[in-house]
């Protein structure tokens, strides 16, 4: 995929920047349209944007997704990656699909994503994947294992561009993911996080 920017995008519903971030939440709120979800600015949209495999995390997804589903949050989905996911990630949307639902892999609703999406979970190192340049253009906040291509969010020193955890397990991840959430809850910082992801991509 080429690089991709909310700036230039005409594509998504809303265009915005680094000083206007305000109005990445108009995107959010055209895609629960277009899903049939209630429209929920605060609504917290994590995605998964790489599609899922074993090689990816797969299981280290499928020991954190009885946690995932305790949390309160919408859930999208890339639709590609090993069959097995596919029937996993099916079944959910059939069970949850008030808040889970899975995007056509193309052009158009991979940039829908990266506009609406406010974090993005990666069960694996992220730095050679486009997936996470995009997320970062588009001010989604990554929750990943450690890595140095990331800096873990300071609360205190409020520095930092990503959640990030430990070990590769599910008590990790899942605290990594709710430490996210709870910063989410405080629109001042949670700004402060994606322009942190923006303009790091810039430079």
């Amino acid at each position: 995929m080429q690089e991709l920017s909310p700036s230039y995008d005409n594509k998504i519903e809303r265009k915005y920047s680094v000083k206007t971030l305000e109005h990445k939440a108009e995107n959010k709120l055209a895609l629960q349209k277009e899903l049939g979800w209630p429209p929920e600015k605060r609504m917290p949209l994590i995605c998964i944007p790489t599609g899922m495999t074993e090689t990816l995390g797969g299981q280290l997804l499928k020991d954190v997704l009885p946690g995932i589903l305790t949390l309160g949050m919408e859930i999208i989905i890339l639709g590609k990656g090993e069959d097995e996911y596919g029937a996993l990630f099916t079944k959910l949307t059939k069970e949850k699909g008030h808040r889970i639902a899975i995007l056509k892999d193309d052009d158009t609703q991979c940039r829908k994503m990266y506009a609406a999406a406010d974090m993005a979970l990666f069960l694996t190192d992220p730095t050679e994947l486009p997936e996470r340049t995009n997320c970062m253009h588009y001010g989604v906040v990554p929750i990943a294992p450690r890595t140095q291509s990331l800096q873990n969010y300071n609360p205190v020193q409020e520095s930092g561009n990503a959640f990030l955890y430990d070990a590769p397990t599910k008590w990790h991840c899942f605290g990594a993911l709710v430490r996210a959430l709870e910063t989410f809850n405080f629109p001042f910082d949670w700004r402060t996080i994606q322009r942190h992801c923006m303009e790091e991509v810039i430079e």
